[in-house]
Order: C-alpha cells, then structure tokens, then sequence
C-alpha cells in the first residue's frame, strides 16, 4: 500500500494519493519517515571518546563511591579526600556520570522507613457516638509556669462532657476524666469513638487500657496534622478568645474558679455557629428540634408580615446539623 501511494505521487499530491487509495495520510508518513529517523538517531549516537574511562575503571570508581568509606560521601567529598590522599581517578563530574548510569544519584545506604499513617475518616450522626479530647495549657503565675486544661468533647453537640485542670500531664488523670465522662453519658460497648491527636497521654498504655475495658474505639490524629482534631482545637480558641480570659492565672484555684462558668456558658449558653446557633446542651439533649421549631414560628410571622423584605423568599432559621465528619471522604462531597 506505502509502495503504491509513492507510484502514485509521483503524479499528483501525497493528500491526493492516500485520499485515491483510502489510507490515512499520517500513517503514510509515520511508516516512510519512521526508519529514517531511528538510522538518523543512530548516526548522532555518542561512541564515546578515547580519553575516557573504560570499563573496568568505571565500574572500580563505582565500587569505591559505594564503598563503606564512602556511600555516605558526595562525589566532592570523595574527590577532595582522595587528592588529600595523593589519589586522583577521575573528576568530580565524572563520579556522578558514573552514578547516573546506574541509578545512584542518591541515598545509597539503606534508609529508615518511616511508618504509613491514615488519615481519620469519622462520622456522627448523634450524640455520645464520637468524642474528641485534648489537653491545652494554661499559661501560669510565671513564664515555664503551666496548668494543663484536660477537655473531652462531643463532635456531634460540641457539648463537652467531661474537664478538669490540673498541675501535671498526667495519663492517670486523663484515665479518671474519660472513665467518669463515660459513666455520666451512660457510655456502652462498641457506642463510641474516642479521637485525639498523639500527646504522651493520649497514647499512653493507660488510656489504652482504659477504652479496651469500655469497649470504646479509639482513634487518633495522624503526627504534626492539627486538622485531623478540628473540633477540639476550635473549643479551645473559643475559651482564649473570651474577653475576660486572664493572660495568666495566679494559681490552679483561679484557672478552676475561672474554667467553671465558661464551660457553664459554653454548653448552656453559647450560640454556636458550627450548629446551626443551638447552645451544644441543647443539641446533647434533645431540645434543638424545638428551638428550631420557635425560631422558624417567629421567622414566618415576619415574613406574613413583610414579605416584600425577603426577596430571597421565605426565611428559614440556621440548619441543625446532622451529621459531622471529621475528614469527610471525597465520596461524600457535595458536587458544586
């Protein structure tokens, strides 16, 4: 076919020709330019020049880059040794040529493999199904002087179910708060997951122990990723963004004379806005839905009342969440 449509050009266009006998023009020319251009690539290959090493003193300057001496070494080091040496096998440029051949312009000891962590992927749809907790610290009297604020949070409500402060990061004391937040939410085997990130006591053999015996699942940040505990690290913004949030606490008994009502406020009184402006107690315990319900009676009086002011159509208060991802799939995203 190539052999005719050449006859044939001879006489009229190569279009013309392939057109006349139904084959694809490029192809034409990939099957007559194709040979031509691997003899071409050929001829420009490199031989290689006289004065450079052969092979067996490639393969010996190889062997001594590699060498226990110095396969922690760069081909600088290596060279400026050996001339300090009175030793001179090749230059610098042609050590990583060399290495570049067979693969080794980089670590050539074996390396430390660091471990493979997952991301959390965690779903509540209600209450007391995934809780958060961390520990923040709370600058004291003196500069290097701390109290550690132990926090347990629900994702779902935000409503914290469990706190304390006190002088020391302790995995005992960390133990004693989420046993006693169980036992008060009335905490069953297999209801929970229990996140945090990974703080001494929150990998600690202790708390392990602990949520193996309540058959609570636990789960924790991936390393140096604050975004995999979101929840916890909003809570506690919200407390030292308060406007009366001393910049230091005089003693363990004024962190806790001042934690007290800024947890009362934040559970019962707090309008917050990850839930749709519902207090987290409320959302915890069940009366969100009747709040809603009053705010959606007064949002529809208005709107009776003007209804030329809501050009959006009719108002509808915050949504009330429900459900709460912490790292939400890719597969669960709204399409945009």
């Amino acid at each position: 076919m190539v052999d005719a449509i050449q006859e044939l050009s001879r006489e009229m266009s190569v279009n013309d020709a392939c057109n006349a006998m139904g084959f694809p023009r490029s192809t034409f020319y990939r099957l007559t330019t194709f040979p031509l251009k691997k003899a071409f690539e050929k001829t420009r290959s490199n031989p290689g020049s006289s004065r450079g090493l052969d092979q067996v003193e490639c393969e010996q300057v190889r062997e001594l880059l590699n060498s226990e001496r110095f396969v922690d070494c760069t081909p600088y080091v290596v060279y400026a040794t050996l001339l300090d040496e009175g030793k001179y096998f090749c230059s610098i440029s042609t050590m990583y040529r060399i290495l570049r051949e067979n693969d080794e312009v980089r670590e050539r000891r074996n390396q430390r493999k660091l471990p493979t962590y997952q991301k959390p992927e965690l779903l509540a749809t209600a209450p007391n199904v995934l809780w958060s907790w961390d520990i923040s610290w709370l600058k004291g009297p003196v500069p290097g002087k701390y109290y550690y604020l132990y926090t347990v949070l629900d994702v779902f409500s935000r409503y914290i179910v469990g706190w304390t402060i006190a002088e020391v990061e302790s995995a005992d004391l960390a133990v004693n708060l989420i046993d006693l937040a169980c036992e008060r939410q009335g905490i069953l085997p297999e209801q929970l997951t229990l996140h945090s990130d990974r703080g001494p006591a929150m990998i600690s053999t202790p708390v392990a122990n602990l949520l193996r015996d309540l058959g609570v699942i636990k789960s924790h940040s991936r390393p140096y990723t604050s975004n995999d505990n979101p929840y916890s690290e909003a809570q506690f913004k919200t407390m030292k963004y308060r406007f009366d949030y001393p910049e230091r606490f005089d003693s363990i008994e004024h962190a806790l004379s001042w934690a007290r009502p800024f947890v009362q406020w934040y559970n019962f009184e707090h309008f917050h806005s990850g839930i749709g402006l519902i207090p987290p107690a409320a959302l915890h315990f069940g009366s969100a839905q009747h709040i809603f319900d009053q705010r959606q009676r007064t949002l529809d009086s208005a709107y009776q009342s003007h209804p030329e002011r809501f050009i959006n159509g009719k108002p509808q208060p915050p949504a009330i969440p429900t459900e709460v991802w912490i790292n939400k799939p890719a597969s669960h995203q709204q399409p945009i």
